[in-house]
């Protein structure tokens, strides 16, 4: 320790590079530090320019158990004087993991930083509508560290910024960065942004810590984390212990090479990354989910620590409408522009684009529709050089939106993009296939109606109910539950109800995991790649196996509150025995509030089956000896009158005629001459 001492302050001359600082020099520095701000390091060189070599480093030192002797001609200066200095310099240069160089003395702090924030409040209002009371919170939050007292590895400030889906927090947010650095309150107009759903596992843990190291060394003020909600916990505890403290250890050690975080085992490595901290970063947490759900998931010492919680209200429609003005006179300008079209939009075609804030897409809603309609006028730019007039209207009568060229009038769904939908027609005339199931078609196609009448609210003016669209498939193998939630799926996205349409069809494997703190991500990763469709869980009542079953309950668990949060675009269809599912329902308390639509599918009669194995011979390129009907009616009759739950319904009747083909193969050998494609009364086994 002497001889670091020493090197120090230039007591020894090896051939290694060396500081020659004197103690006169680093009082001096400390001074003008705390006079002028800045690092220290910075400050020194600027009092003895010259002496820092590129390879110099400071280890941390403790010359407390040292007597208190004179280190150098400079008596009035003590050992704890020397500790104290040599602990600021480590402060000031240690490759510790996240260390964040203080703001440049260009930029205003103090009193002139405050004075930066005046009318700031005003300013964003032009741009964020309806959100006054959000947008003055959200200037305090960041205008807070200036008036209060950091410990030395605080953030600037932690903020909580929730409220619903398209409110206007983004916009806000990312303006608000963007007016304080034309202001040189922050050193950057970049937003660094963390999507904390990439992490939903353990084995993310690293991939995390690489990235929580470039957001912290990164040029940008300010630190978005976005989805907090599907986050693993060991990632989440290690945000609330940076938020808490500052600072956050890490129980490994690693060093840095090309940029990357390297895990070394050895003791003597030097410049190791130990721990990272926040300081000189705004933190931004963003979500829809309120401050109490937070408090769940991040703790209570997380809630705790955040300077600033800031609430986006729900757009009012006098809100909607401004911003809606505001989107259409974009689009007209941008058709003169990049189209040289010049737009006229009615009145009645302003109202008719509100009607797309309901069905809870809120602004979004409008957005896309604007993007859609530029989107439709370019295409048909690219598609029409014919036309005879540059003037366009945009108009809403008869129940219809309207696109008028000179005399020529084009309805605007059939320029609207509509990206993947099965046809209506195409849909049901599949459905009308399907042999019997007639209540259950019934149910189906009365979505239609229900859907297709508050439509027509909406486009009225009218308020729109909203109907819970999740079911329960209840029934024996073999009934069809499977392929009617298929069809479900593109009869729901044909109408307009989903946005997708695709069917996700998991079981218990898939939902369950191994280990502990595997469920939940298994589950939320599911719900992800189902939204905008059909969600089918099969045999659903397995993922309930008793009390004792925790893996089982968590994903129930899980299941629901994913069911709740993206209730706007996901339907859940969960199949299985009707006895079991009855039980099955009764394991969670929100799992029967949430699946009101029970469908039960009964076995098909004998005649049923004998439709189905015709159908199914026929896709296989086969036709049935006619000779074979009544025979193979009378077999179905009798297994479902005795053991039509083991028989299995429709996968009996594939079974049966897969049989036949194959003892068909056996008797064409002997009967060369006989028809390939018929199945006779020879080749079906109509006896168990």
């Amino acid at each position: 320790m002497l001889s670091n001492l020493e090197e120090l302050l230039g007591g020894f001359d090896t051939s290694a590079p060396r500081s020659k600082y004197t103690l006169e020099e680093i009082e001096a520095a400390k001074k003008r530090q705390k006079k002028y701000g800045g690092t220290f390091m910075d400050n020194l060189e600027k009092i003895a320019p010259g002496k820092k070599t590129p390879t110099q480093s400071f280890p941390e030192m403790d010359f407390s158990s040292l007597p208190k002797t004179p280190a150098s001609t400079k008596p009035d200066m003590s050992i704890d004087d020397i500790n104290s200095t040599l602990k600021e310099l480590n402060q000031s240069i240690k490759s510790d993991f996240g260390t964040v160089t203080r703001k440049p003395e260009s930029l205003k702090q103090g009193t002139d930083a405050l004075a930066a924030f005046n009318g700031l409040s005003a300013e964003l209002a032009q741009t964020i509508h309806g959100q006054e009371d959000f947008i003055k919170k959200l200037v305090i939050a960041f205008k807070r560290p200036h008036v209060s007292e950091l410990d030395d590895n605080d953030a600037m400030n932690t903020i909580y910024v929730t409220g619903p889906s398209c409110t206007g927090k983004h916009l806000a947010l990312t303006t608000l960065v963007a007016k304080l650095y034309d202001r040189q309150v922050l050193a950057s107009s970049e937003i660094y942004t963390m999507d904390l759903a990439i992490y939903p596992t353990a084995a993310e843990e690293k991939l995390f810590l690489q990235d929580l190291y470039s957001a912290l060394q990164s040029k940008s003020s300010v630190i978005v984390f976005e989805n907090y909600e599907t986050c693993h916990i060991s990632m989440l505890n290690r945000l609330s212990e940076l938020v808490s403290t500052g600072e956050c250890k890490l129980s490994d050690r690693y060093v840095m090479q090309n940029g990357q975080l390297i895990n070394v085992a050895n003791a003597l490595a030097g410049n190791t990354v130990g721990s990272f901290e926040a300081k000189g970063k705004y933190l931004v947490f963003i979500s829809t989910r309120p401050v109490d759900k937070l408090a769940g998931v991040m703790g209570a010492p997380f809630v705790n620590a955040l300077g600033d919680i800031c609430s986006a209200s729900a757009l009012s429609p006098e809100t909607l409408e401004v911003i809606s003005k505001e989107k259409q006179d974009l689009l007209i300008e941008k058709c003169k522009k990049q189209l040289a079209f010049d737009l006229t939009v009615t009145e009645d075609f302003q109202s008719f684009v509100l009607t797309f804030s309901e069905k809870g897409k809120g602004l979004k809603g409008i957005l896309d529709f604007y993007t859609n309609t530029l989107k439709a006028l370019a295409q048909l730019r690219l598609e029409r050089d014919d036309l005879s007039t540059n003037a366009l209207t945009l108009s809403y009568t008869e129940g219809e939106a309207k696109l008028t060229i000179g005399e020529e009038i084009i309805p605007m769904n059939t320029l609207l993009p509509s990206g993947y939908s099965g046809e209506l027609d195409a849909v049901k005339a599949e459905m009308e296939g399907i042999v019997g199931l007639k209540e259950v078609k019934e149910y189906i196609y009365g979505l239609e109606e229900y859907f297709g009448v508050q439509k027509r609210r909406r486009e009225a003016g009218l308020k729109a109910g909203e109907v819970n669209k999740h079911m329960i498939f209840t029934g024996n193998p073999g009934t069809g539950k499977t392929t009617i939630a298929r069809i479900v799926s593109k009869y729901l996205k044909a109408i307009g109800v989903l946005s997708g349409g695709q069917l996700v069809e998991v079981s218990r494997a898939d939902l369950v995991g191994r280990y502990v703190g595997h469920t939940a991500p298994l589950v939320n990763q599911v719900i992800k790649s189902a939204l905008g469709g059909v969600l089918f869980i099969d045999e659903a009542y397995s993922l309930h196996r008793g009390n004792d079953d925790s893996f089982g309950l968590e994903a129930i668990d899980t299941l629901v509150k994913g069911i709740e949060d993206n209730r706007d675009d996901l339907i859940v269809i969960l199949a299985g025995y009707s006895k079991e599912m009855e039980e099955f329902l009764e394991s969670n308390s929100g799992l029967k509030s949430r699946f009101p639509n029970i469908i039960d599918f009964p076995d098909y009669t004998g005649e049923e089956l004998m439709s189905i194995a015709k159908l199914t011979a026929k896709s296989k390129g086969y036709t049935i000896d006619e000779a074979c009907l009544e025979p193979m009616k009378e077999y179905f009759d009798l297994v479902q009158a005795t053991r039509a739950k083991d028989a299995g319904n429709g996968r009996l009747v594939r079974n049966k005629v897969e049989e036949a083909i194959l003892n068909q193969s056996r008797r064409l050998v002997a009967e060369p001459d006989a028809d390939l494609s018929l199945l006779t009364e020879k080749d079906f086994v109509l006896e168990d």
